[in-house]
C-alpha cells in the first residue's frame, strides 16, 4: 500500500452543539437547560432508584432474620453413599471423593453424616472436616478410622 492509494474520509459529521455561547449560538444564557427546577442546577440529576417522591421498594421491603458473616457451609456426604462406591481399606479424602463424584468442588468443607438406614460394612480411613457423633460410632464399629481435616 502506499500513500497516494490512500482515501479520505469524506463523510459529513456534525458538530457537536456548543451549549452556554451566547444569544448568537442560539444556547446561550440559560444553556437550553430551562429556567430553575432541579435540572437546571449543577449536579441536579435524580439518582436511579428514585421513584418520583414514592418510599423506594428497598426501603418497603420488611427486613427479617439475620446474616451470618461467619456461617460455614459443608457438603453432606451420608455413610451409604460413600459404603457403595469405595472398597474395603481405601482412605476416603477430598480428592477420592472428587472422582467417585460425591463433591464436585474442592473448596467445599464436607462433613459426614449417618442416617437411620446408612450402615458401613467395610472398613475405611475417612478424612474430612466435620463428622456426626453417629457417624464416627459406625466408622469405627466397622473397622475403619477417622480423621478430622483442619
Amino acid at each position: 500500500m502506499q500513500f497516494k492509494e490512500l482515501k479520505i474520509n469524506r463523510k459529513k459529521r456534525r458538530k457537536k452543539t456548543e451549549v452556554g455561547r451566547g444569544p448568537g449560538s442560539g444556547t446561550g444564557k440559560t444553556a437550553a437547560r430551562g429556567h430553575k427546577g432541579q435540572r437546571a442546577r449543577s449536579g441536579g440529576r435524580k439518582p436511579p432508584w428514585f421513584e418520583g417522591g414514592q418510599q423506594r421498594l428497598v426501603r418497603r421491603l420488611p427486613k427479617r432474620g439475620f446474616k451470618n458473616i461467619f456461617r460455614e457451609e459443608y457438603k453432606i456426604i451420608n455413610l451409604k453413599d460413600i459404603n457403595q462406591k469405595f472398597d474395603a481399606n481405601a482412605t476416603v479424602d477430598i480428592d477420592s471423593l472428587i472422582e467417585k463424584n460425591l463433591i464436585k468442588n474442592k473448596e467445599l468443607k464436607i462433613k459426614i453424616l449417618a442416617d437411620a438406614d446408612g450402615d458401613i460394612l467395610k472398613p475405611l480411613k475417612i478424612k474430612a472436616h466435620k463428622f456426626s457423633k453417629s457417624a464416627v460410632e459406625k466408622i469405627k464399629k466397622a473397622g475403619g478410622e477417622v480423621e478430622i481435616i483442619k
